[in-house]
């Protein structure tokens, strides 16, 4: 196999954008996140601000679970009144992980880029969970935010993964948290990241060697 691209999907608290990154350095590779946002802006001449926004409504608008718009690929032309819908917006980021995809191995870090590349037989997708005793802890110690109560995190924590629970069903009609659509499942908190990130590239040696 000439190359590779690990998709991480993780639970807030977790440390899977952390094991990303290391994972990434390990390979000597790069490691995508919300830069997508930046690129998938550049590509559509869309405001940058537009794919951020969109990102903190969803949160709280209601939207998941009342129907899902399950991605199948494509654009919205320009001339369209929906060019700059959230359907639309969602389609530029996966045309971006589609090309990053194509063009090098990478690490590629939430935005459905397990589902968007499901098709591709170079493509390793991991799903990093803990306790939340585990994640309370870590992201209180981290936390540069208001939320100094264990409590309150908690409650953060909870919104936070039904947010990427919700995102990742509006768009892929799929369970986020589902074994069984992904390659691995690592919990951090038993292994540790180095371990994560070694057990990642034991799978990649064996499954591609």
């Amino acid at each position: 196999m000439e190359k590779v691209i690990v998709t991480i999907a993780r639970q807030y608290g977790s440390g899977g954008k952390t094991i990303g990154h290391m994972l990434a350095e390990k390979l000597g590779i790069n490691c995508y996140g919300r830069e997508i946002l930046r690129m998938a802006s550049d590509d559509s001449g869309i405001n940058e601000l537009l794919f951020h926004r969109t990102d903190e409504r969803l949160k709280g608008a209601g939207l998941f679970g009342l129907a899902k718009k399950v991605y199948k690929g494509g654009l919205i032309p320009p001339e369209s009144d929906d060019f700059v819908s959230d359907q639309n917006l969602f389609n530029y980021q996966a045309k971006i992980i589609k090309e990053l995809a194509a063009q090098e191995s990478c690490v590629i870090v939430g935005r459905c880029a397990d589902f968007i590349l499901r098709d591709r037989p170079d493509v390793v997708s991991v799903f990093v969970h803990a306790p939340m005793d585990y994640r309370i802890a870590r992201s209180l110690e981290l936390s540069a935010s208001a939320i100094k109560n264990e409590k309150e995190m908690e409650r953060y924590i909870q919104r936070t993964d039904k947010h990427r629970g919700d995102y990742y069903y509006y768009y892929t009609g799929r369970t986020w948290d589902d074994a069984r659509n992904y390659d691995l499942c690592l919990n951090s908190s038993r292994l540790g990241f180095d371990k994560c990130v070694d057990m990642i590239c034991s799978y990649i040696d064996i499954r591609f060697r």
